[in-house]
């Protein structure tokens, strides 16, 4: 069947989406120079802030690193089955408030477990519609991004809720296993779940076909409406546990919270080498772009860079992604 799929792509000399061959040496290129580029970050922000290569400062760093890590795992899905979904950012408050609201009256765990359907339903809804009436993902998603603000506002009245259950904000945003954070170890654990599905399993097979080549992915016999369901109901439970973990570890459900996290998660999956068009692209690589996205941050964070220029440069690192992803296009259809 995937070798059907292959065969079935267009070829680059066409001006189509490159071949296969040529999008493994893309990722080659990305393997290699990211992992320098962070090398190369580290080192020179050592030079400016000795203070950032302390114990202190790394184990900060792992913990805000997480919640776009999760988020961006979530995004790469979607990224890759030829989509992408802007409305992870309030899919995730929604969460935090609707959850937050049920551990106050059922406990902690019914908390959570409300909360992972809250992402599953809204992505389920997100996906259902773009599948089944073959709509834009971005005009999809926009418009769950508008829905679930709106219900997030509505349940907390506008206001964010500080009344957490205490077991699971210190549990979830304070406590350490073997000396790392857990919420270090959930995002580590939840990134090794979605590189074995894009990697090891038949679906994370189908979400790449479905990137390269949708018609050619239908007529290879893959359910595309039911894989691109999924594939936002994954991306919803990504946001939700990001909501998770944010929300325990600033001890509060904010009806708006993070919003540039959803910019910053595509972001982070462009500039690590998943390609905007779809079909290629892994988790590896979104590990890269999150850890060059996150440095960047608490470099300047730790220099007393004003969080406007910090707004500023991730906007401009935003559109660099953009056209690096529009340039190895290019290079590849060369």
């Amino acid at each position: 069947m995937l070798n059907h799929l292959r065969l079935s792509r267009p070829h680059s000399s066409n001006g189509k989406k490159p071949t296969q061959r040529s999008r493994r040496s893309g990722r080659r290129g990305s393997d290699t120079m990211l992992p320098l580029i962070i090398i190369g970050m580290g080192v020179a922000a050592t030079l400016i802030e000795p203070k950032f290569a302390s114990i202190d400062n790394l184990t900060n760093l792992a913990r805000q690193m997480m919640p776009l890590l999760i988020m961006a795992v979530g995004q790469a899905f979607a990224i890759i089955s030829g989509g992408l979904d802007l409305s992870l950012a309030a899919v995730m408050s929604l969460a935090g408030v609707v959850g937050v609201l049920t551990m106050a009256e059922y406990g902690a765990a019914t908390g959570i477990v409300v909360m992972l359907l809250t992402g599953l339903v809204m992505g389920g809804v997100s996906g259902f519609v773009i599948a089944y009436f073959r709509t834009s993902p971005l005009v999809v998603t926009l418009g769950m991004l508008s829905v679930a603000q709106a219900l997030a506002l509505i349940l907390s009245g506008g206001v964010p809720i500080y009344t957490v259950h205490p077991g699971y904000a210190q549990f979830v945003g304070f406590n350490d296993w073997l000396g790392i954070p857990i919420m270090v170890w959930i995002g580590v654990l939840f990134t090794c779940l979605g590189a074995f599905l894009l990697r090891q399993t038949v679906f994370g097979r189908y979400v790449y076909a479905i990137g390269s080549s949708a018609s050619a992915a239908s007529k290879s016999g893959v359910n595309v409406r039911l894989n691109t369901m999924l594939v936002y109901m994954v991306s919803g439970v990504c946001a939700t546990v990001c909501g998770i973990v944010l929300t325990a570890w600033t001890g509060s459900a904010q009806p708006v919270a993070a919003p540039n996290l959803t910019l910053e998660s595509l972001a982070a999956v462009v500039l690590g080498g998943v390609a905007l068009t779809g079909g290629s692209g892994g988790i590896r690589q979104v590990v890269y772009g999150v850890v060059i996205l996150s440095m960047l941050s608490n470099v300047m964070n730790m220099v007393g860079v004003s969080a406007y220029y910090q707004t500023l440069v991730i906007g401009i690192v935003i559109i660099l992604a953009v056209i690096l992803d529009r340039l190895r296009d290019r290079g590849q259809e060369g």
